[in-house]
């Protein structure tokens, strides 16, 4: 299943056409299926069906629901941690009850609300449910406050805005209930947001990530936190700022990352040592697996 109608559709069309072609080199017969209307039906015979698809629909936990109904098989997290996943408040709370480090935050309605008391810039505002940085404002200064919070509630009904951690910023794959190599994201310029993370040649990536073995060994561990405390399962992307002292904050968790060749979850595997194909191949057996016990 790949596009859909959430606003990372085209990313989703990419990301789909990569695990296909992936998933036919390892001599896998593969329909692609975008379910950009709701009368979608799958090719009958479908053992299994990979979910290639970004934001609302796809990662929020509605398509995997529908695919539980009809009782198929699908790749990566049940409905209800989707759903959680999706929702980066419910994430947070998830993480918090848990012990797993998190930015401290609050959550706005409106954007006539003034400038938060006991706040001090910068601060970073966030739709609660959108994906690939979507609706994201930096705010650096106290005026840049309400074109920021009405730019990103275009995005939702509802913004979580958290301190912004000033540190390097890294993504750990999880596979299988491991985590892989850490990947670490600097942009050239500016902030890693949504043109840059689209942008070729706007953005250096480095994996396995430069850290020393404690302070890798807290960054995976507090990734694995997170995905254990929404209860992900098969794989998923949790994205981390670690702080100059190595003290590692979760961000969010994505429960459907980008899977063209290029993208973060593959970087990583492929550090582990688990080639792009080998990868999609591997998150099918997984939900099969489950399916066959």
């Amino acid at each position: 299943m790949l596009g859909g109608p959430s606003a990372e559709r085209e990313v989703s069309l990419s990301s789909g056409a990569a695990v296909a072609a992936a998933l036919r080199s390892r001599g896998h017969k593969v329909f692609e299926l975008d379910p950009k209307k709701p009368t979608w039906r799958l090719a009958s015979g479908t053992e299994v069906v990979f979910l290639a698809l970004h934001g609302t629909y796809g990662e929020d936990g509605t398509v995997q629901a529908e695919l539980e109904k009809i009782q198929i098989p699908y790749t990566g997290c049940d409905a209800e941690a989707s759903r959680i996943g999706f929702d980066k408040v419910l994430t947070k709370e998830r993480c918090v009850a848990a012990g797993v480090p998190t930015a401290r935050s609050l959550v706005l309605e409106t954007a006539k609300t003034p400038w938060p008391m006991g706040w001090n810039p910068p601060m970073v505002i966030k739709p609660v449910r959108q994906g690939s940085s979507v609706g994201l404002q930096f705010v650096e200064r106290v005026e840049e406050w309400p074109v920021a919070l009405a730019e990103s509630l275009r995005h939702d009904t509802q913004v979580l805005v958290e301190e912004k951690i000033i540190g390097r910023e890294c993504t750990v794959g999880i596979l299988d209930d491991r985590p892989l190599p850490i990947v670490e994201v600097r942009p050239k310029a500016g902030v890693y947001d949504y043109r840059t993370k689209y942008s070729v040649g706007s953005t250096e990536y480095f994996c396995p990530a430069p850290f020393d073995e404690a302070t890798t060994q807290r960054v995976q561990e507090a990734a694995l936190g997170a995905f254990r405390a929404i209860g992900g399962r098969d794989y998923a992307r949790v994205d981390v700022m670690v702080r100059a002292d190595g003290r590692p904050v979760v961000l969010e968790v994505n429960t459907l990352p980008g899977m063209t060749e290029t993208s973060l979850l593959p970087k990583a595997a492929a550090a582990a040592g688990i080639g792009y194909a080998e990868l999609c191949e591997q998150m099918v057996l997984l939900a099969l697996k489950r399916a066959k016990n």
